[in-house]
């Protein structure tokens, strides 16, 4: 059965998407077959791979799943990203149709809805990577309760912190008594630039707030901005400009994010 990594946090502008997408593809260049699912409406994680949108997303979360013929329909949207045993779950606007599907019904989804709708691949990869919306509800909490591990990226702004704080507790409240089969791996510290007395304070208040739930950090540089606006990965990114010490740094940063996934799985 795959691994299920699910990256969240209810406030945007924190690296999801980065974040997802450097994991899925480090994960993947070790030798593991890797999908990545786009759960977030704006479906940057496409954009980021310089791949298509599309509605597979949505048919995964509102098809059924006990006749063949749908689910060989919904796994004919698992797409190629061009990268070697990597692939993805495209998304786009018709996701916010189909959250409105998955809420509305009468009685909503259930909690494990989403677990249930991957496990329809969960035999044929290892790791499946959720990119998820920033808000809580929806989902998003079907998203976070379908994971086996939980990655909460949050840059060093006093909202994005209070923000993970927020999120921490509603894992707490929205699990108690729903045997939510996974746990949290960390909290991922992204944007960091340890030259700034604020970052530097952010920073311990996440280490005495979290302990050793504080994954490694992820400095602050333009090269993922480069790198997404290129459709590429940071580990194609530092290889395509393997004089840029910053690339390189932020692919050594992310290879360590994917040791301790390793371990933790």
């Amino acid at each position: 059965m795959a691994t299920i990594i699910t990256v969240a946090n209810q406030k945007g502008g924190v690296g999801k998407t980065t974040t997802t997408v450097n994991v899925g593809h480090g994960l993947a260049m070790m030798g593991h077959k890797t999908l990545l699912i786009d759960l977030d409406p704006q479906s940057n994680l496409a954009s980021a791979l310089n791949c298509a949108k599309g509605k597979g997303v949505y048919y995964m979360l509102t098809m059924g799943h006990d006749n063949r013929e749908e689910i060989n329909f919904i796994k004919s949207h698992l797409k190629p990203t061009g990268r070697e045993r990597l692939a993805y779950i495209p998304g786009n606007a018709e996701t916010v149709r189909a959250q409105k599907d998955v809420t509305n019904r009468t009685p909503p989804a259930p909690i494990s809805h989403i677990r249930t709708c991957l496990e329809l691949f969960s035999n044929d990869v290892d790791y499946i990577v959720v990119d998820t919306s920033p808000s809580i509800g929806g989902l998003q909490e079907r998203a976070v309760w379908a994971a086996n591990l939980v990655i909460i990226p949050t840059n060093m702004g006093y909202l994005s912190n209070e923000g993970v704080a927020t999120l921490t507790n509603d894992l707490r409240s929205i699990f108690a008594g729903k045997d939510w089969p996974g746990k949290l791996m960390g909290i991922l510290p992204t944007f960091f630039d340890g030259r700034t007395r604020a970052d530097q304070t952010s920073m311990s208040q996440l280490q005495e707030a979290f302990g050793d739930n504080v994954l490694p950090t992820i400095h602050r540089s333009t090269v993922f901005e480069d790198a997404s606006s290129a459709g590429r990965t940071i580990f194609e990114y530092a290889v395509d400009h393997s004089g840029n010490q910053y690339a390189r740094r932020a692919a050594r940063e992310y290879q360590q994010i994917i040791k301790a996934i390793l371990t933790f799985s």
